[in-house]
């Protein structure tokens, strides 16, 4: 029996490949999309998946402003922020800031489901968000990722 066969390889900074995929919002739920982007930020999409490495792909969010939110999310989701001030606590809708910085709705959600340390703020910086549908990543060729046929 070849015992070479049973090791187990653990992906590291090195070995890892990376590609650029580009993803269209249009039409997409928030949440839904959001956790797939999340799941090709964090390589889980791969074979060669290691927990505590940075081995996902780059990702393109394209077409933010038109997202779909289910019920009535557009009103009853809020946002929190905090000035640093005694009382203040700021609320938006969602609304609200989708008017104000569409981008900023679909951030928030990806980076709400990434790992809360150091590796997933590592992970964030791998994801680009855009309005319309023209982005600023041509020179990295990114392929055209459909998420329907990703589960």
């Amino acid at each position: 029996m070849d015992t070479l066969s049973y090791k187990t390889i653990s992906a590291n900074r090195k070995t890892v490949t990376k590609q650029w995929l580009l993803v269209d919002a249009e039409g997409e739920t928030l949440g839904r999309l959001a956790s797939k982007v999340a799941k090709l930020l964090r390589g889980k999409h791969k074979p060669d998946f290691t927990p505590h490495v940075d081995c996902g792909d780059n990702v393109v969010v394209i077409n933010a402003e038109k997202i779909h939110l289910s019920g009535n999310k557009w009103e009853d989701k809020t946002y929190l922020r905090y000035t640093g001030f005694p009382g203040g606590q700021r609320a938006a809708t969602a609304k609200e800031v989708l008017e104000k910085r569409p981008t900023s709705v679909v951030e928030r959600a990806i980076k709400g489901m990434l790992p809360k340390n150091k590796l997933g703020a590592e992970l964030f910086r791998n994801v680009k968000v855009y309005e319309g549908s023209e982005h600023q990543q041509e020179a990295q060729k990114p392929v055209v990722f459909n998420l329907k046929e990703f589960k």
